[in-house]
């Protein structure tokens, strides 16, 4: 009888088991999901285009709007680290007096996972200064994060080159 017992038990316990390892596996996500799919180069690459045209508004608000609540900012004419939406907001009011417009000349694209994201490479600005068109090459690192659903830039660095092209 105490076999049988100790079988039972142990048929049972192999259930029980059973039962809730496979009620678990429903309910964990799925790996492969679009949820935890891992944005494309492109994607990435399509964000600094989006940046760019909201550049194209003339409007700080809008250009802060692609910032993280705690991004950083190490901007290509300020030597002030910007850390605020305000500090953010302030460096693209000034910046965009020059009416700046961007162009990717060189883009180098980590997908780290998928909510996290670095673009680095070099750009070119032409912007327009007392009136006269001209051109600032820089270097650039955007780090990304999706957050709540969006992609926003968590550290920006931006850099003149130090020799000219």
């Amino acid at each position: 009888m105490r076999k049988q017992l100790v079988g039972v038990t142990a048929l049972a316990a192999t259930a029980l088991l059973v039962t809730g390892c496979a009620s678990n596996a429903a309910e964990a996500p799925k790996s492969g999901t679009v949820a935890d799919a891992k944005p494309t180069t492109e994607q990435i690459k399509a964000l600094f285009a989006d940046w760019n045209a909201a550049l194209a508004t003339g409007d700080a608000q809008k250009v802060a709007d692609h910032y993280a609540p705690n991004a950083v900012l190490l901007p290509t004419v300020s030597n002030q680290v910007r850390s605020t939406r305000a500090e953010i907001v302030d460096y693209f009011e000034h910046f965009l007096q020059n009416k700046p417009s961007g162009t990717i000349l060189d883009s180098h694209v980590a997908v780290l996972n998928a909510d996290d994201a670095i673009d680095a490479g070099t750009y070119r600005f032409a912007l327009t200064k007392d009136g006269k068109p001209t051109t600032v090459d820089a270097r650039y690192t955007f780090v990304y994060e999706k957050i709540d659903g969006k992609w926003l830039i968590v550290n920006h660095h931006s850099s003149a080159m130090p020799e000219t092209v």
